[in-house]
């Protein structure tokens, strides 16, 4: 019975890991690349982004052979209309944060995005692969929706920051995990700012100037910089703060080592695809978007879960 159990949860995983490459590959290549919408095509070195997708794929697929046995990974069709609900809201409300009003100085097209906060919950609350479905597949939408082309290696970035927040499913004391992922955390906020400091002056050659619409060469501002500090504090005060409601701290915590791990995904990815260097890959798209990613994190990840959580009371479930 166990290893019917088993082999079902690996059909179950398999199959929406291909579900998203199938997905990738048509909005890309049937969209962009046989009826040349513009919107779908992703640029210059289009299978070199999707290597980087099949990776994305391939890590996801690794961590659940490791851990297998965890019901974490049942997939049936309550978690598939999750996956649906959760890359639709992600997709909309990427769109509506995706233009050049809330742009953040950086190497390439980021924009402040609340909307992360949706993968995170989906993520915890339904599973690592409903978390890695909606981030992949809400952010590839969102980038079709507005209009910028696409760019498959960071869906599949947001797709991980999902993914890993859900991997509190594998605790059966969250609160045991959390000191762990925290002082995880901790190192990669440091190693990011290390590098900041040591690249301030890196020149940033795509910053878009909304109000004279031109592209400009200023340096990454301070804020941007300091983001990662200031949402990790705010992370950490979370995780105390909110000590005795388990759901909540560990949503955040989680969340935060998926942003982190995810967008560094992306972003480093960029060194080979866009021909980065390591310094600018960081302090020019990872901090950007990494750094207000955990503002947001701390902020919106809490109102989500105690939403969900009065639902549940309410349905009696």
């Amino acid at each position: 019975m166990d290893k019917i159990k088993t082999n079902k949860k690996l059909q179950s995983v398999f199959w929406t890991l291909t579900a998203i490459l199938a997905i990738f590959f048509l909005l890309n290549y049937v969209g962009g690349s046989i009826f040349h919408i513009e919107r779908l095509q992703t640029g210059a070195n289009a299978m070199l982004r999707f290597v980087f997708v099949i990776v994305g794929l391939l890590i996801a697929l690794a961590i659940y052979f490791f851990t297998r046995e965890n019901k974490a990974w049942e997939v049936g069709t309550r978690q598939v209309v999750w996956m649906a609900i959760g890359a639709a809201l992600y997709a909309v409300f990427s769109w509506l944060f995706n233009g050049t009003v809330f742009v953040v100085p950086s190497l390439s097209q980021v924009a402040l995005r609340p909307a992360i906060a949706i993968p995170m919950f989906f993520g915890y609350a339904f599973g690592p692969v409903v978390g890695f479905f909606t981030g992949a597949v809400g952010n590839m939408f969102g980038d079709a929706l507005t209009g910028f082309g696409l760019s498959p290696q960071w869906s599949i970035g947001n797709g991980l920051v999902g993914f890993i927040a859900g991997l509190a499913m594998l605790f059966t004391d969250k609160k045991k995990s959390l000191d762990t992922v925290l002082i995880s955390g901790g190192v990669l906020t440091l190693l990011g700012l290390v590098v900041y400091f040591l690249n301030r002056a890196l020149p940033n050659m795509m910053f878009y100037d909304v109000p004279n619409n031109i592209f400009g060469d200023a340096s990454i501002t301070l804020f941007a910089g300091l983001s990662l500090l200031v949402g990790f504090v705010l992370v950490l005060t979370v995780r105390f703060a909110f000590g005795k409601n388990i759901d909540i701290a560990a949503a955040v915590t989680w969340g935060m080592l998926g942003n982190l791990l995810g967008i560094g995904f992306a972003a480093i990815s960029d060194i080979w695809i866009n021909g980065f260097s390591p310094a600018a890959a960081i302090v020019g798209e990872f901090l950007p978007a990494a750094g207000p990613n955990l503002i947001f994190a701390a902020i919106l990840v809490p109102l989500l879960v105690v939403a969900y959580a009065a639902v549940q009371r309410q349905s009696g479930r």
